[in-house]
């Protein structure tokens, strides 16, 4: 019966830590390194966690390049590219995107050109972020 209950007390532990480890990575802010590339070159990329939800936001500093169709693009640790939604919408401007569920992770923030189909900037993380 002892040990029943050492066992029990040592997964009930176990379990507490687990769960303040998950909590505190919850709404804590990433944030990338600066954007780099021959239009998207100022500002950086803030990643966040609040109810379940990604959130991926550019900083204040980051100009919009001013090409067709600048678009978000997301790229895992694995490669996987995800091309999201565009920059320019009618009325303004998409700083902020949910993150789907179905990305796994997040290694690099682009801005491409969806219409002229060419790179117009990236940034990274110090390591993938989920």
């Amino acid at each position: 019966m002892k040990y029943m209950t050492r066992i029990l007390s040592t997964a009930a532990a176990a379990a507490l830590l687990i769960g303040t480890a998950v909590a505190a990575n919850h709404g804590k802010e990433h944030t990338s390194a600066m954007f780099q590339g021959p239009k998207a070159n100022t500002g950086a990329v803030m990643h966040s966690h609040e109810n379940g939800k990604n959130t991926l936001r550019v900083t204040p500093e980051f100009k919009v390049p001013d090409t067709p169709a600048p678009t978000w693009r997301i790229v895992d640790s694995k490669g996987q590219i995800y091309t999201l939604d565009a920059f320019k919408i009618k009325g303004g401007e998409k700083r902020e995107i949910s993150v789907p569920s179905y990305v796994r992770d997040i290694a690099r923030v682009q801005v491409y050109c969806a219409w002229a189909e060419v790179l117009l900037g990236e940034t990274s993380f110090s390591s993938p972020v989920k």
